[in-house]
C-alpha cells in the first residue's frame, strides 16, 4: 500500500502541476491592457503657457554607415532621436513642486502615489468650458457602481476626441471645481486626471483646483487618452509611474489600465 502512495505521488504534483498552469492561463487570457498614453511628437499641442516639444532624428542607420561598426560581413547601425521638452507635455503627472517651491519634486515623491485601484468617471456631458462639480461626481460614483475609497479618479469628458490634434484643445477643456476636488479628497483619492492640459479651464487665470490641490497634497495626471474604453468597466488596476528627474515639477508617463474581463 506505502509503494502504491509512493508511486502516486509523481501523478499527484504533475495533476497539482497542470491545474496551476491552467488558472494562471486563464487569469492571463481574461485581463486586457487599456493604453491611456498620448504619443509624443515634434511640436504637439502643449498648455497655452508652455512650449511644444522639440523631437527630431538625431542619427540615422543611413548616417551612421559612415562609422562601420560592427563586422564587414555584419555591420551594424542604430538610430538616435533628439528630445526637448518641458516636464507637463504629453500625458503627464503633476509633482507638489509644480505649484509649491517647497513641495516634494518629481524624484522625491512615493512610486505607489502612481498606481492602484482606479475608476473612470462619464464626465462628457460637461462640454467645453464647463465645470466639473460635486453633483457631476456624486452622480458619476452612483452610475459606476464604486464607492470611491481612496481610488485614482479619471475623468472622461470626451475632449481629445473632440479637438485633438487641433489646438484648440488647449482653449476649451473643461474644469474640476474645488468643490468636486475636495469631494475627492474626503474620500481619500490622491491622484486623479483628466484629458487635455489642464484640470483647470483655461479661460480664467485663477488656477482655483490647481491651489486647493497644493494645499491638499493631491496630485493630477493631464492630457490622458482612450478614456472612454473605461466608461462602465467599474474597478481597475491603473498604472502611471513618472520619470526620476532630480528636482522634477512634473514627468510624462506611460499610463494605463489593466482591466480583468
Amino acid at each position: 500500500m506505502l509503494n502504491l502512495l509512493i508511486g502516486l505521488v509523481p501523478t499527484v504534483i504533475l495533476i497539482v502541476n497542470l491545474k496551476k498552469s491552467f488558472v494562471y492561463g486563464v487569469l492571463k487570457m481574461s485581463r486586457r491592457i487599456i493604453d491611456l498614453s498620448l504619443e509624443i511628437e515634434d511640436n504637439m499641442p502643449s498648455h497655452k503657457l508652455f512650449q511644444s516639444p522639440v523631437y527630431l532624428k538625431s542619427m540615422n542607420h543611413e548616417s551612421t554607415k559612415a562609422l562601420k561598426l560592427g563586422t564587414p560581413e555584419d555591420p551594424i547601425t542604430f538610430q538616435t532621436n533628439f528630445i526637448s521638452t518641458l516636464d507637463h507635455v504629453g500625458t503627464h503627472v503633476d509633482a507638489f513642486r509644480h505649484f509649491d517651491p517647497n513641495g516634494a519634486s518629481i524624484d522625491e515623491m512615493p512610486i505607489d502615489m502612481f498606481f492602484g485601484k482606479a475608476v473612470c468617471f462619464d464626465m462628457r456631458h460637461v462640454g467645453d468650458l464647463g465645470d466639473i462639480t460635486l453633483k457631476d461626481m456624486e452622480k458619476a460614483e452612483n452610475d459606476t457602481g464604486v464607492t470611491i475609497d481612496g481610488h485614482i479618479i479619471l475623468l472622461c469628458s470626451g475632449l481629445h476626441k473632440r479637438h485633438y490634434p487641433n489646438r484648440e484643445v488647449v482653449l476649451t477643456n473643461p474644469g474640476i471645481t474645488v468643490e468636486a476636488t475636495q469631494w475627492m479628497y474626503d474620500r481619500g483619492s490622491r491622484l486623479h486626471g483628466v484629458e487635455g492640459p489642464s484640470t483647470d479651464k483655461p479661460s480664467d487665470s485663477l488656477f482655483a483646483q490647481h491651489r486647493l490641490c497644493r494645499d491638499l497634497g493631491v496630485s493630477h495626471m493631464e492630457w490622458l487618452v482612450n478614456l472612454e474604453e473605461l466608461i462602465g468597466l467599474g474597478e481597475f488596476e491603473f498604472f502611471g509611474v513618472p520619470i526620476k528627474f532630480k528636482g522634477g515639477s512634473g514627468s510624462p508617463i506611460r499610463a494605463f489600465a489593466i482591466i480583468d474581463d
